[in-house]
Parts: structure tokens; C-alpha cells; sequence
């Protein structure tokens, strides 16, 4: 656990050091006062965290401040961190990555990865098989994002590099019939989980959504409950900009989860905090880094913790 939560604080780093830059005598034994207060909503503010969160951190900070002129910066650091999972409760996705459905006609498990062009979604695809495979799980990259060529030859080059199964076809192929061949190779092949790579963009929204749409209509033939799993990659570093994304492609797609990624460059961390309170979407993974590894579970607490500065 000390090595995820380590793994959390370098990712935020950028976020932190935002954060701490402003408020290194907030967070500290020093007692606080209301120009450092006006300088940690500054600092909220900068970080992406929005209206709804940084004033509720602003008031319980406040009101302790009232009752105690001594309040150190290290009391402000817990109480802002006390809100913040309060906010965040129930945002942990909780993944089980046991294999299949089971029985002796097991399917594989689907999950389709969602987002647009430049959001690290056919990176995390590969990075998310490449974990699943790490747990014993075996796994079928499809790659659906065919309209822009480069996708196809991005997720092989990862399918080589990190020795993954993967069905492609020719740039430009229909995407859902590779969908469709790669569920029944998934299938007869027995594997575990199906991770479908989907387009990131088309002439204009409608034809994206009806090409998710269509990719969703042809796995339900094989299996009427895929795909199981319709997460969206946003890129956290967009900030507020992404909120909107998901709530388009939730919309039209009926998301389950949220992947968010990019999150080692940005100051901008605190962007996930308000896709959360907007949609109640799970959040299952972050994306800290560019190695196959830096996919990591999310975690509230360590999140919180790493935003917040504390051990």
C-alpha cells in the first residue's frame, strides 16, 4: 500500500506543488490566518476543484478557524481533506476481475474504452489489458478505433510491447464488424476479458455516437449483456472542460465508469472531483505516468492524502 500511495504523490505532484506553493505556511504547524485562507481558494481554484467543493473546504476551514484563532495549517490540511472524501464517497469503482461469466459456456467480459482523440484512450487500453493479464486474467485487445489509422497501429505496437492478444483489421475497416470477429475469437479462444478500443472521432458527433452505438448493437448479438463495462478515458488535464465530455458521451452511451488520465502533468488534479459530483459516475483507474504500470486502481483516500499533502 506504501508503494501505491507513493505512486499516487509522485503522480499528483504537479497538483500538490500548485497547492503547496501558495499555502506551504497553510499546510504546516504554523497557525493559519484569513490571508492564507484566501490564498488556499486561490490555490483550489487553480487546481480544477470548481465552485461546489472549494466552498464547501472554505467553510468547514472557516468555521473551525472561528472557534480557534490557533488553528495550525496541518488542522486545515485534515479538514479539507475530511470534505473532500465526503464528496468523493462512493466514487471508488470496485472492478472484480475474476474470470468471465462463469459456467460452461463462459463469455468474456466486456469492456468498451470511450473518449476522444488525444484523452489516452487507446493507450489505456493496452495498459488495462496489460494489468488484467499481470492478475492472472487472460485478455483480447480489439482494435475498433479504425477510422483514424494511427490508433490501429498504436495498439499493436503496444500489443507487441507488452506481448498482448489482439484481433485489428485494415484502417478504415468497420469497426463493428472487428468487434464482432474479436468477440468470437475471445470466445472460442476461452479468454477472460474483451477490451474493445473504440473510435475517438468521426465527421461529426452523431456519426461517433451511432458508431458506438452500432459497436454496442453487434456485441449484444453474441451476448445481450455486452459490453459490460462502457468506460470513458477523459484526459484530466482539460480540467472543467471534461465534465462536459462525459456527460455527451454518458448521454448517448449510458456510461458506467470513468478512466482519467494524464494526471502526472497537470496542475489541474482536482478536474475529477467535479466529473464526479456532476454524474455519480465510478471512477476505476488513473492514469499517473507512461509505463504499462502507472495504471493505477483509484483510491480516495489516496488520493485525498496526495492532493492534501499528507503521509
Amino acid at each position: 500500500m506504501f508503494g501505491l500511495f507513493k505512486k499516487f504523490k509522485d503522480g499528483f505532484a504537479k497538483t500538490v506543488s500548485a497547492i503547496a506553493e501558495k499555502t506551504a505556511a497553510i499546510f504546516g504547524q504554523k497557525p493559519i490566518d484569513a490571508s492564507s485562507i484566501e490564498t488556499l481558494e486561490e490555490a483550489l481554484y487553480g487546481a480544477d476543484f470548481g465552485v461546489e467543493t472549494t466552498e464547501e473546504i472554505l467553510a468547514e476551514i472557516k468555521t473551525a478557524y472561528k472557534k480557534d484563532k490557533a488553528l495550525r495549517g496541518q488542522d486545515a490540511a485534515n479538514i479539507g481533506a475530511t470534505v473532500l472524501k465526503r464528496v468523493l464517497a462512493g466514487a471508488e469503482g470496485k472492478f472484480d476481475t475474476g474470470p468471465g461469466l462463469g459456467g460452461a459456456a463462459k463469455l468474456p467480459v466486456v469492456i468498451a474504452m470511450i473518449g476522444v482523440n488525444g484523452s489516452g484512450k487507446t493507450t489505456t487500453s493496452a495498459k488495462l489489458a496489460w494489468k488484467l493479464k499481470q492478475e492472472g486474467r487472460t485478455v483480447t485487445l480489439a482494435a475498433c478505433d479504425t477510422f483514424r489509422a494511427a490508433a490501429v497501429e498504436q495498439l499493436k505496437a503496444w500489443a507487441v510491447k507488452l506481448d498482448l492478444e489482439i484481433i485489428s483489421s485494415h484502417p478504415g475497416a468497420d469497426a463493428a464488424a472487428v468487434a464482432f470477429d474479436a468477440w468470437q475469437a475471445a470466445k472460442s479462444r476461452g479468454r477472460d476479458f474483451l477490451i474493445v478500443d473504440t473510435a475517438g472521432r468521426l465527421h461529426t458527433k452523431s456519426n461517433l455516437m451511432e458508431e458506438l452505438a452500432k459497436i454496442g448493437r453487434v456485441l449484444q448479438k453474441n451476448d445481450p449483456t455486452a459490453p459490460q463495462h462502457r468506460w470513458l478515458v477523459v484526459d484530466g488535464s482539460i480540467g472543467s472542460n471534461s465534465i462536459e465530455q462525459a456527460r455527451v458521451f454518458h448521454q448517448s452511451f449510458g456510461l458506467t465508469g470513468l478512466i482519467v488520465t494524464k494526471l502526472d502533468g497537470t496542475s489541474r488534479g482536482g478536474a475529477l472531483v467535479g466529473i464526479y459530483r456532476q454524474l455519480k459516475l465510478p471512477i476505476y483507474f488513473l492514469g499517473l505516468g507512461e509505463q504499462a504500470e502507472d495504471l493505477q486502481p483509484f483510491s480516495v483516500d489516496n488520493y485525498v492524502k496526495a492532493v492534501f499533502g499528507l503521509d
